[in-house]
């Protein structure tokens, strides 16, 4: 058996990195990690020679990573509703400030949904070089082409991305203070506190996946979006529910918890420009069970339907 050039499991964090930015699911990217630690175990016990754990950790991953989009590419297709990544929390502490900065954005909602435009492969070769700084050899010889290719795709995944790729020109710190307005408005049901909160044009998306209510279809504009959450912070009033701000992919963000500290569903807001610009809402509870107990929202909805007028 040959010995390792470092430590593998050191490396961990950095796989489930490369494999939830390709795929946007923790659980999805959890199952990746561990099929590519079983390998790199067999090609140890084979006595394959592995020259660099980081390079052979990473190749796997990320071929992995590349098989299974192109076989979830087909399930989203007959996906019900609007299909967001599965949410995460990074507001652990874990990071240091330098750090989130640099990556906040790579890992936020709008980025992976801009991602979905990309190919598997420009996919692959954007992400090793533009977010995580593998050169193009090395990436060259982790997606089977040459370093010319290469360097073509993570140029032509430039292109599609600066298309639509939205900056968050908001610090941190300003992100937080508007998303606490926005969603104590929320809370209290109160319109023209949440029109304060909104930009003009925002959109609000829901992914519940077909297997709990949700917005089908987006809903923009203040007026419409202002009333919506306005009626959703009556609701919550009425079934005990409450909202615990944290941060999501590297924005502003909310689980909301019902009297039992059950997941009902997670906000994440993308804030520009002084205003809340989208708000997508998932709670299809297949994406949800990762940051805890999850709720039976149609149960709750059949509580709040029931109770007289």
């Amino acid at each position: 058996m040959t010995e390792p050039d470092e430590p593998a499991d050191a490396l961990r964090p950095l796989l489930f990195s490369i494999a939830y930015r390709m795929l946007g699911t923790v659980s999805d990217a959890e199952d990746i990690v561990q099929e590519t630690f079983l390998r790199y175990q067999r090609a140890l016990a084979d006595g394959t020679r592995i020259e660099s754990t980081k390079a052979y950790l990473s190749a796997v991953t990320t071929r992995l990573a590349i098989d299974h989009l192109r076989s979830a590419r087909v399930r989203r297709e007959s996906y019900v509703g609007q299909w967001l990544p599965e949410p995460l929390l990074t507001d652990d502490g874990k990071e240091d400030p330098a750090a989130h900065a640099e990556q906040a954005d790579s890992l936020s909602m709008a980025f992976l949904l801009v991602l979905e435009r990309l190919n598997p492969v420009e996919r692959a070769v954007f992400l090793l070089h533009d977010v995580f700084g593998y050169g193009y050899d090395e990436v060259a010889g982790i997606v089977g082409k040459s370093e010319a290719n290469s360097r073509q795709l993570a140029s032509r995944a430039r292109r599609h991305l600066e298309e639509s790729r939205r900056r968050f020109d908001a610090s941190r710190q300003e992100q937080q203070e508007l998303a606490e307005k926005f969603f104590a408005a929320v809370a209290d049901g109160d319109v023209d506190r949440l029109v304060e909160t909104l930009a003009a044009d925002v959109v609000v998306y829901g992914d519940g996946g077909g297997k709990a209510p949700q917005w089908m279809v987006p809903i923009a504009g203040v007026d419409k979006v202002s009333r919506l959450f306005a009626a959703v912070g009556r609701q919550m009033r009425e079934l005990g529910i409450r909202l615990q701000p944290r941060e999501v992919n590297g924005q502003p963000g909310a689980l909301v918890l019902d009297s039992d500290g059950r997941i009902t569903n997670v906000f994440v807001l993308d804030v520009a420009e002084g205003a809340v610009q989208t708000v997508r809402s998932v709670i299809n509870p297949d994406k949800l069970h990762h940051l805890g107990p999850v709720a039976d929202v149609r149960a709750l909805m059949r509580e709040l339907r029931s109770r007289p007028e």
